[in-house]
């Protein structure tokens, strides 16, 4: 039973969905030191969405048949519905000039993302299990260290964005538990569904892309300090750089 497919991919996407609480780390430093460090982790944010998208996501996409040359119109289709999901969230949330205080969409676009995400994530590994085992556990591995300075960025953005700390580790929780149930439809439904997560990573792409252009990088030209900036593009340069070193464990 322990060294079955069917229980190994599950208990493997646990593990990965887990690997959501690695971002409370954050909240054990003290308030002011962790608003003071924000816009250092916003910064890392940036560095790790624009690096997962062009050192993995898109590299994956150019391999993947079922895409063919249509790759591209399906990363700008994710950052058209991202731009029209946020329109939608900014109009639920402001429904005149009255309203003044919300949770910044930046914060629920992120958690859209990541849901899509890890479900990719989750079909990676059940898909990767059915080839062998040693491939998915090789695949576990890889996600698991993907992940952790992926976690660490989302639970910034949540926080950056108007989220508790109770609300942003529950949200980040729950958006985890995506990859469990992406695995166990790979695993009920078989070969057929695999293909729909060719579809799903370029619109994942996509909404990384809007939310590192669109939301992260302005935030980060209000700060006009030369050492701080400087402190800025070196934590994007280590987001990008830890999500390069991940690709020598594709």
């Amino acid at each position: 039973m322990f060294t079955s497919v069917p229980f190994l991919t599950i208990a493997s996407t646990v593990i990965v969905s887990l690997i959501s609480l690695v971002g409370a780390l954050l909240l054990l430093l003290k308030q002011n030191t962790l608003q003071h460090m924000l816009f250092l982790i916003i910064s890392f944010s940036v560095g790790a969405l624009l690096g997962d998208v062009f050192l993995h996501m898109i590299p994956e996409m150019t391999e993947t048949e079922a895409l063919g040359s249509f790759w591209p119109l399906l990363v700008l289709a994710g950052v058209i519905l991202s731009f029209i999901m946020e329109k939608f969230i900014h109009w639920r949330h402001c429904h005149d000039h009255e309203c003044v205080e919300h949770t910044h969409p930046v914060g629920t676009m992120n958690l859209i993302g990541d849901f899509f995400h890890n479900a990719l994530d989750g079909m990676l590994i059940a898909g990767s299990f059915t080839v062998g085992i040693p491939v998915g556990l090789a695949t576990t591995v890889a996600v698991l260290l993907h992940e952790i300075p992926q976690e660490m960025s989302d639970m910034g953005i949540l926080l950056y964005s108007g989220f508790s700390r109770a609300r942003a580790i529950g949200f980040n929780a729950l958006m985890g538990l995506s990859a469990v149930a992406a695995a166990a439809i790979v695993l009920a439904f078989g070969s057929a569904i695999p293909q729909s997560g060719a579809y799903i990573l370029p619109l994942a792409a996509g909404n990384f892309l809007y939310i590192a252009g669109s939301d992260l990088i302005p935030e980060l030209h209000r700060e006009n300090d030369i050492r701080r900036s400087a402190l800025q593009f070196l934590c994007i340069l280590l987001g990008i750089g830890l999500m390069g070193a991940m690709t020598l464990l594709d």
